[in-house]
């Protein structure tokens, strides 16, 4: 889970999400993706960020109020 104080969504939180999305698809699926990027001629960095984007939809998020 995911904690979250409801007043503080700005971009720069925003960024810290997609990091820690990042990195927890890195350590996952790194070697796949890089594997897939490599087959089919992608970027890997272009990859990772759509599957770390993906990836936020995954999370349960606790706001605080």
């Amino acid at each position: 889970m995911v904690y979250l104080n409801y007043n503080n969504l700005d971009d720069e939180t925003q960024q810290h999400l997609l990091s820690v999305s990042k990195e927890d698809i890195e350590n996952k699926f790194g070697d796949d993706l890089k594997a897939y990027a490599k087959e089919h001629y992608l970027n890997y960095d272009d990859v990772l960020e759509e599957e770390a984007t993906r990836n936020l939809y995954n999370y349960q998020y606790v706001f605080n109020l």
